[in-house]
């Protein structure tokens, strides 16, 4: 596995300020610190631009500073680097976790839920920021990050006891909708982005789909009312299709929670890549694209998206796998 490193030294007539506001920031990164005090991360993209800048920053200070790429630390093997990254991860999410509970007893007056309270949700939302900071860093998926997900959820019904009921959903066949007419509203944003993915990717590549306020007799609508395929409960109409036609994989289940977060902004799910999409979703809407263009666009970004969780998800098994073995 390739990482990144980062070594660097200030000058000692520098305050301490700056070098508090180093640390912080390399704290948000991420990074871990090795003996001799390198800073590691993975050498994806962003953390090696990461510390590009900072190492620009440094030099500017009149400091030095260098970025190495390596593919294997003598003494320490990947999967205890990897063990370092969970190790801080894990620390982060117990500290959130801490703050969860203190949150719920504030819910709880003589075992009686009580009303949503303006104070318990400034909490609520303050420690969702905190979430999804760690969330993402969280590069190798710290096992705890799933369970404070989890308990997110749980407040977030206490919240709101009158939460809407498990929804039903009927299966459906994908052969049973190939070679149809589909149709949905103007200007797809992501949720009607991610449905036009996953019909040609995974139904009919060749589907047509039409961008109307009405549909034809013979179309299928989704994410429209009455539609065909729509919101249902605290679902959006991806997470329904995904269910329908039981794409339930990983890589899809994390899609729809990315999604879905984008849509409804309930903060039920916390991921890495939610804010990044949809920036690049608003840009392209600000943009004046075309409902073709967002469509070309929306179907190669989901792609990718979809590409490069398949990748970190295979990568995630055959580490678990080598582990077993050892």
């Amino acid at each position: 596995m390739d990482w990144v490193v980062f070594t660097y030294s200030l000058p000692t007539k520098l305050r301490s300020s700056p070098r508090v506001a180093l640390w912080r920031r390399l704290k948000r990164l991420g990074a871990v610190s090795l003996a001799g005090g390198m800073q590691v991360l993975p050498a994806q993209d962003e953390c090696v631009e990461a510390f590009q800048w900072l190492a620009q920053e440094i030099r500017q200070a009149q400091g030095e500073a260098l970025v190495m790429r390596v593919e294997k630390f003598e003494g320490l093997t990947d999967q205890q680097v990897i063990n370092l990254f969970n190790r801080s991860r894990q620390e982060e999410y117990h500290e959130i976790e801490a703050q969860l509970e203190k949150l719920e007893k504030m819910l709880v007056v003589k075992n009686k839920k009580v009303r949503e309270t303006s104070e318990a949700q400034a909490m609520l939302d303050k420690l969702r920021k905190r979430h999804a900071e760690v969330a993402r860093v969280d590069y190798f998926d710290c096992p705890e990050g799933s369970r404070v997900s989890a308990r997110f959820i749980e407040i977030e019904q206490a919240l709101s006891p009158k939460s809407t009921p498990s929804t039903k959903i009927e299966s459906a066949l994908l052969a049973e909708y190939r070679d149809k007419r589909w149709m949905t509203r103007p200007r797809p944003h992501v949720d009607r982005l991610a449905c036009v993915w996953l019909i040609r990717r995974f139904i009919d590549p060749n589907a047509v789909i039409r961008y109307a306020m009405q549909p034809e007799p013979d179309e299928i609508a989704f994410d429209i009312e009455d539609g065909h395929f729509g919101h249902q409960g605290n679902l959006c109409t991806f997470e329904i299709m995904q269910r329908t036609f039981n794409l339930k994989d990983s890589v899809l289940m994390k899609m729809a929670e990315i999604v879905h977060e984008i849509d409804l902004l309930d903060g039920r799910y916390s991921h890495s890549e939610i804010d990044g999409i949809d920036g690049v979703l608003k840009g392209w809407l600000s943009a004046g694209f075309s409902d073709a263009e967002l469509e070309s666009h929306g179907v190669a970004l989901f792609e990718g998206l979809y590409a490069t969780l398949s990748s970190h998800s295979a990568s995630a098994r055959q580490k678990e796998k080598t582990k077993k073995q050892k």
